[in-house]
C-alpha cells in the first residue's frame, strides 16, 4: 500500500484544523435565521424602550429578521435580566442592558443570577445623560448655593426618585457623599410620579435623565443646575457639569446589549459589528443625540472592562449610602 505524501498529510492536516473556523464564520453568516427576540426591562415608552426599538429597526433591516421588542418589568428589571440568563445561548433572545443592571448587583442580595457572570456584553449603544434639576420656587440657583442652603437647613431638602436604588436616587447619593451635605430622599414607584411632585414643588430636587427633562427645562417648569455628565453637554450648553463644582464628580448612565453567556462568539461579533456601523449612522446619531444620550461605540472587551468598572463602583455607593431593596 503506498503511503500518503508527507506534503499530502500536511495539507489534509491544516484543512481539519480550518474546520472549526469555517463552521464558525457559516454560523455568523446563517444568523439570524428566524426573529429575534431582545427584552426590555422597562415599559414601553422609556428610554431603554425607546433605544432598544431604534436599534431593533437598524438590526431588521440590515440582518433581514425581525428583532422583536419585548416589555418584561417588575422587580427592578431583575425578572427579565433573569429570563435572559436562563434562555438558551443560541444568540436568539437579547437583554438591553443598562446603569440598572450594574447597581441591582449591589443593592439585591438573594438575586439567582451573577450580572458580570452570566451576561455576556454584546455591543455598547449610547451614555444616558443626566441633569440635577429643582423647582422654579426653590431658592438656589447654582450647585454652589444648593451647597449652601443644604448646610444651613440640613435634612429640609426632599430628593425625589423612582424608587430605592434607581439611577435618580444613586445619582443624589453621589452627589451627597461628594459634597457632604444631608438631603431626604423621598422614593417613588416610578419617575413620572417622582416628577409630578417636583413640578408641583412638593420636592425640590431629582437628579434625571435629560431625555426625561429636557422639555420641562425649556418651557421653564424646571431650573437645571448641572449636568451630570464630566463636561457640559451640547443639548444644554449652558448649563454647567457638577464636577465644575464637585471635581470628579460622574454619574453617566449607558445601555447596550447582552446576551446568556455561552452564546457563540461569531454571534456576538457579528452583532458588535452592525452595531458600530449603526452607531455610525448620521440618522441614529442624531435620534440618539435629540432624546439625551451620546452613542458610544466600543469593542467587546473594553465594554465587558467598563460594565465590571461601572458595576464596581456604583457598589461603593450603595454600601457607602446603605441602601437596600424596597
Amino acid at each position: 500500500m503506498k503511503l500518503p505524501h508527507r506534503r499530502q498529510v500536511l495539507h489534509l492536516g491544516v484543512g481539519v484544523a480550518a474546520l472549526p473556523a469555517m463552521s464558525r464564520i457559516a454560523r455568523a453568516q446563517g444568523y439570524p435565521s428566524r426573529p429575534v427576540r431582545w427584552i426590555v426591562r422597562f415599559p414601553a415608552g422609556g428610554p431603554d424602550d425607546i433605544i432598544a426599538r431604534l436599534m431593533g429597526q437598524w438590526l431588521s433591516q440590515r440582518l433581514g429578521q425581525p428583532f422583536v421588542i419585548e416589555n418584561r418589568t417588575g422587580a427592578a428589571g431583575n425578572i427579565a435580566t433573569e429570563a435572559v440568563v436562563k434562555s438558551n445561548p443560541d444568540g436568539y433572545t437579547l437583554l438591553l442592558i443598562s446603569t440598572p443592571n450594574a447597581i441591582s448587583a449591589a443593592v439585591y442580595e438573594n438575586l439567582n443570577f451573577n450580572f458580570i457572570r452570566d451576561i455576556t456584553p454584546v455591543a455598547s449603544l449610547a451614555r444616558g445623560l443626566g441633569v440635577m434639576v429643582v423647582n422654579p420656587s426653590f431658592p438656589p440657583k447654582t450647585i454652589p448655593e444648593f451647597i449652601a442652603y443644604a448646610n444651613a437647613n440640613p435634612g429640609k431638602i426632599s430628593m425625589a426618585s423612582g424608587g430605592s436604588g434607581s439611577i435618580a436616587h444613586i445619582y443624589g447619593e453621589l452627589f451627597k457623599v461628594m459634597s457632604g451635605i444631608d438631603m431626604v430622599h423621598v422614593p417613588y414607584r416610578g419617575t413620572p410620579l417622582a416628577m409630578t411632585d417636583l413640578l408641583s414643588g412638593q420636592v425640590q430636587v431629582m437628579f434625571d435623565l435629560v431625555g426625561n427633562s429636557i422639555h420641562h427645562i425649556r418651557s421653564g417648569k424646571l431650573r437645571p443646575l448641572g449636568v451630570t455628565a464630566a463636561a457640559r453637554l451640547d443639548l444644554l450648553p449652558d448649563v454647567p457639569a457638577i464636577a465644575e463644582f464637585l471635581p470628579r464628580y460622574d454619574a453617566s448612565g449607558w445601555q447596550g446589549v447582552g446576551a446568556p453567556k455561552d452564546t457563540p462568539v461569531e454571534v456576538i461579533e457579528r452583532l458588535n459589528k452592525e452595531v458600530i456601523a449603526a452607531l455610525a449612522d448620521p440618522t441614529i446619531k442624531t435620534r440618539l443625540v435629540e432624546t439625551g444620550y451620546t452613542p458610544t461605540p466600543m469593542s467587546i472587551p473594553d465594554f465587558k472592562k467598563f460594565i465590571v468598572e461601572d458595576t464596581e463602583k456604583w457598589a461603593k455607593v450603595v454600601k457607602f449610602a446603605g441602601i437596600k431593596a424596597e
